[in-house]
């Protein structure tokens, strides 16, 4: 008979499970972001070879989104079946394959086609790890820990453009996506070989909520159209800033791109930032957002405006910081209260959110860029900031608000779960 563990020791294991994990999932979302953010790069070259208008590049970066988008909800609800660390795993395989092929595109429909199934590959990821961090963490370490985790977004914005042009300069834009597939292949190899077993698995719905009643939570919908308003900045900065810098601006690649690094360092703290605040406020996602995002606003407006390389990459550290502050507390509240048997699906939906403002703000901007100005292009930014704001004082604010108004208020494993991690 195995020997009694002791509460320093369990703690002890429970710790490690949770740093463990925080570490692998941090990697395979630098793969990730990593392999999203080299095509923003490659752009400019992709466009001379393929000949392409900027409205044709930004339905590249669509494409991606798109498919991304089309699989947030079945992937959610594949990672609620099977597992999250199974979802998640095959996952980060095959976006790894698809990454690989990008490098052989030979023509525009070809690359469409490439990052659209890249987009469907991608797609389970995001609620299979969320899946995976809800059952391994307690709830008052959740948002700090994902928040860590996430900051891995922006690391990747700071490394990618340091490192992406050199290649592309040296090798060809083709090599970036060959070099990212290798990384993720190795990430892949490191998650099935050391991700921990859940330290409290998934306990069973005393009364099964049909998911078709969570798809049509109005409460997660609009938790959904705070993170489309987030990412209409986030990912319309990120795809528009280095062709903006090098083909209005004249900067070279080699330094447009790593001048993008600025506002990425200023995001990966206000993620982790925002994920403390979360667990401290317990939610309130309110006291973050509106401040946040009338900050990213105003900046955002003064961006569309400004002239030089200074102001612009002031206004868009202050844009950025402020926006990603609000990244975190999008998912605090919902975190917190879904039911493990319902954190896949339900975080899906917001994620689903995000990636429609991935499809729409690329391809807006390069619609704008192309027919009046690059001005006009980051002014159209502010529309995200207006919409999550607003969105998020129409959001309930806590656990108990968010269980009053959805389809979960008569979930019992969701009140067990919040009584044992007291």
């Amino acid at each position: 008979m195995p020997a009694p563990t002791s509460p320093a020791a369990s703690a002890l294991s429970a710790d490690r499970i949770v740093r463990t994990t925080v570490v692998l999932l941090f990697s395979a979302w630098l793969v990730d972001y990593v392999d999203r953010f080299v095509i923003s790069l490659a752009l400019p070259a992709i466009g001379v070879e393929f000949d392409l208008s900027r409205g044709q590049q930004g339905l590249v970066v669509s494409a991606f989104f798109l498919a991304y988008a089309l699989c947030q909800i079945p992937g959610g609800m594949i990672a609620d079946r099977f597992g999250g660390a199974r979802v998640m795993l095959w996952a980060l395989l095959a976006w790894s394959l698809f990454t690989a092929l990008t490098g052989f595109a030979w023509s525009f429909a070809a690359l469409l086609a490439l990052r659209f199934a890249f987009g469907l590959a991608e797609g389970a990821f995001p609620s299979a790890s969320i899946k995976v961090l809800v059952e391994r963490t307690t709830l008052r370490q959740r948002m700090s820990a994902n928040g860590i985790i996430m900051s891995s977004n922006s690391i990747a914005a700071v490394l990618t453009p340091a490192l992406a042009p050199i290649m592309i300069v040296a090798f060809g834009w083709r090599s970036i996506f060959w070099s990212a597939a290798a990384v993720g292949l190795l990430v892949s190899l490191a998650v099935r070989r050391w991700l921990p077993a859940p330290s409290h698995p998934e306990r069973t719905p005393e009364q099964r909520v049909p998911v078709r009643a969570v798809l049509r939570s109005g409460v997660l919908w609009r938790f959904a159209a705070i993170m489309f308003g987030y990412n209409v900045i986030a990912w319309g900065l990120s795809t528009w800033a280095p062709t903006y810098l090098s083909e209005e601006r004249g900067l070279p690649l080699t330094t447009a791109g790593p001048l993008m690094a600025i506002p990425a360092l200023g995001a990966a703290l206000a993620t982790m930032l925002g994920g403390r605040l979360s667990d401290r406020l317990a939610g309130n996602h309110r006291l973050v957002i509106v401040p946040a995002m009338t900050v990213a606003a105003i900046a955002l407006l003064v961006l569309s405006r400004t002239s030089s390389f200074v102001g612009f990459a002031v206004c868009s550290t202050i844009a950025v910081f402020a926006a990603t502050l609000a990244y975190m507390p999008i998912y605090a509240v919902p975190m917190r209260s879904l039911p493990p048997a319902y954190v896949g699906v339900g975080s899906s939906i917001i994620g689903f959110g995000g990636q429609l403002a991935g499809i729409v703000s690329p391809a807006a901007m390069g619609v704008l860029a192309d027919h009046f100005s690059f001005q006009a292009a980051f002014g159209f930014l502010v529309v995200g900031a207006v919409i999550a704001a607003v969105m998020a004082v129409f959001t309930p604010q806590d656990t108990e608000s968010f269980l009053a108004a959805t389809a979960f208020s008569d979930d019992r494993s969701i009140e067990t779960d919040q009584a044992l991690e007291a």
